[in-house]
């Protein structure tokens, strides 16, 4: 039987584990840097069809329904009138057992946790160390040392697995962009509304049945390299304040009032594709490649790299980094255009990008393969 080092308790490595438990083939053990996992924060995920498709696979359908939601559209909004630009029918990716699906990020975990014996995941485990001799052999900040035949290293945007593998080349880079996310109540519409503003957007998502909803904006911030490392400043309330204002005064929805729980962080991307040089030690998620978050598809790739690795190992063959590249080619292109295309400033492009965005949202051939080969695949 091979053993298998998943470092790392989020999304990826998560599923990775539920894959695992039904192949007895291989055992695994979770490594996770902090003490616990937080299951308390309101904040929401977006999960398209593909990876849905996926969850299906390890019992996700059984969730409860009161505690998910189903978009049927992104209606598209100028941010500074509120004024509808057009909309996109996600529903035409949809099928009968799979569905474009939103929800709060720590049900998701719960619901991963779930097939998960409690003692297959060790806390306090901050990785230092990786040699690569027959076998791997992993030593840890409280100078446990262990052995595996597999590493899969699901640690994030700021893996440091990665950064062991890599040196400084593994670190990620700012993405000269601050993200503000915060929770809003009683809402009535069940749909996602994205508003797209000069150098910011933001967007407002149901989470669950009971009027819940997810804001996110994404604001255009260039930093300098003390100010990036500084993290308390983006817990500092005045600077979070600011932030809001900025786009509030830009904007006619009420967000300074109605937005709880407002928390800001800033954008890391990854620099490059990365591939370690041993077989045995694979990156997934976003410690594989980071995407700037304008496409939504943070978590589903997470779940698709996840599912490909799983195939990888059980067929014994060597395709997953050879999919993962050119798939995480295509979701890059389109989250860099997408960022590129929400936040235009200069009223010129403004108005003749409402005019394509018009056009491609009604054009089907447009769709499918803008969303479809990503949703569908």
């Amino acid at each position: 039987m091979k053993k298998i080092a998943i470092i790392g308790a989020g999304i990826s490595g998560l599923f990775f584990a539920n894959l695992l438990e039904n192949e007895k083939s291989y055992s695994y053990k979770i490594f996770e840097k902090k003490n616990s996992l937080d299951l308390s924060d309101g904040y929401g995920i977006q999960l398209s069809v593909n990876s849905i498709n996926l969850l299906n696979k390890i019992g996700f359908k059984k969730i409860n329904v009161s505690d998910i939601c189903f978009p049927k559209k992104v209606n598209f909004f100028d941010a500074k009138n509120s004024k509808k630009i057009c909309d996109i029918d996600l529903s035409q990716f949809n099928n009968q057992n799979n569905r474009y699906t939103t929800l709060k990020r720590s049900k998701f975990i719960e619901f991963l946790l779930e097939n998960i014996p409690s003692e297959k995941i060790v806390f306090n485990s901050d990785l230092i160390n990786i040699k690569n001799e027959d076998r791997l052999l992993l030593s840890f900040k409280d100078k446990k040392i262990e052995e595996f035949d597999y590493l899969v290293a699901a640690d994030g945007i700021y893996s440091k697995t990665k950064q062991i593998l890599f040196k400084k080349e593994g670190l990620p880079k700012y993405f000269n962009s601050i993200a503000l996310r915060g929770n809003i109540r009683n809402l009535e519409n069940f749909d996602i509304s994205l508003y797209l503003g000069p150098n910011f957007h933001f967007v407002i998502y149901p989470i669950n049945q009971n009027k819940e909803f997810n804001f996110i904006s994404i604001i255009r911030k260039e930093l300098i390299q003390e100010e990036i490392s500084d993290r308390n400043l983006f817990k500092d309330s005045t600077f979070i304040s600011n932030l809001l204002n900025q786009i509030s005064f830009k904007s006619n929805v009420n967000l300074i009032d109605n937005i709880e729980d407002i928390k800001c962080f800033p954008i890391f991307v990854s620099k490059k594709v990365q591939i370690p040089q041993s077989k045995n030690i694979f990156l997934t998620g976003d410690a594989f490649y980071s995407f700037p978050p304008s496409f939504a598809q943070g978590a589903s790739q997470s779940i698709e790299a996840a599912n490909e690795l799983f195939n990888d190992l059980k067929n014994n063959t060597s395709n997953y980094y050879k999919t993962r590249i050119l798939k995480t080619k295509q979701i890059n292109s389109r989250s860099s255009l997408n960022h590129f295309t929400f936040q235009l400033s200069n009223p010129l492009n403004v108005f003749f990008r409402n005019i394509f965005l018009k056009y491609f949202s009604k054009n089907k051939k447009f769709l499918e393969n803008y969303l479809g080969k990503i949703y569908n695949h």
